[in-house]
């Protein structure tokens, strides 16, 4: 399986960075901090299976989406390892990829999401339904599905989000994203696979960025993040929820730029 990929500086001096997005996400959704970025590095926008343009698998396991993020890193940077950052899901595949092939990973960025499992994901099965209830037979116009999930989604920005997933081919509108399987597996999108992961642990130097005001990490989470990745260190972005790199972009960069190795060196 070859994920689809968006490669920017690509003959950038420094080391190669990849994001891994989140639930509903799309490697483009980290252009603006890619731009940014692809002065001094390498960076790869990963579509993450099941979404964007990337093939679909036919379970949902972090364990088996992280090998498959590893394959494609291993092909798209086969001679050094590379900066790792993972937003809640592709957090979540980012750890499991960092646990289980450490020679790829140099670095590791977590953002606004632990190593456990929460205990529901009842937000993101609603925006499946709705999702699903579109009637994309009927549809014209982009706008027409953002006028129909008005009611629904009364957030413009969420919604703007969640229809980025909305394609359109000459066999008319499509939802990139597998909303089948997802809506089939939110116990597991919202787990944490540590049985598998046995006693592995990550070496590498970790940053955790968290939104201050998110409560996808807090105290109770430090145990585990401390055993999986004893070089970790965390910070709390103020003014920022869960979105903390689209909330507050300019203090995310920041914040990424002095945890990455220095390009001139």
């Amino acid at each position: 399986m070859s994920l689809h990929t968006t490669v920017l500086g690509e003959d950038a001096p420094g080391s190669t960075v990849a994001f891994c997005h989140g639930l509903f996400g799309q490697g483009k959704n980290w252009t603006q901090v890619a731009k940014a970025l692809s002065s001094d590095h390498r960076v790869l926008l990963l579509d993450m299976p099941n979404h964007g343009r990337s093939p679909w698998t036919e379970t949902f396991d972090y364990v088996e989406l992280a090998d498959l993020v590893a394959v494609d890193l291993r092909e798209r940077s086969p001679e050094t390892p590379v900066a790792l950052v993972g937003h809640s899901m592709g957090g979540k595949i980012a750890m499991c990829l960092a646990l289980r092939h450490p020679d790829l990973v140099e670095r590791l960025v977590v953002v606004d999401v632990a190593p456990v499992a929460y205990p529901s994901g009842r937000e993101f099965v609603g925006y499946i339904e709705t999702m699903r209830g579109l009637d994309l037979s009927t549809l014209e116009r982009r706008d027409q599905a953002d006028e129909a999930l008005r009611d629904p989604v009364p957030n413009p920005v969420v919604r703007s989000f969640l229809l980025q997933n909305l394609r359109r081919t000459e066999d008319g509108w499509h939802w990139q994203v597998n909303l089948d399987l997802l809506g089939a597996s939110m116990d597991g999108l919202t787990g944490w696979p540590g049985d598998a992961l046995g006693a592995a642990s990550y070496d590498g130097p970790v940053l955790w960025v968290g939104g201050a005001d998110s409560d996808y990490i807090d105290d109770a989470h430090a145990p585990e993040m401390d055993r999986r990745f004893p070089r970790n260190r965390r910070v709390l972005v103020k003014g920022a929820g869960h979105w903390v790199h689209s909330e507050q972009p300019a203090v995310f960069l920041e914040v990424l730029r002095r945890f990455l190795p220095d390009a001139s060196r």
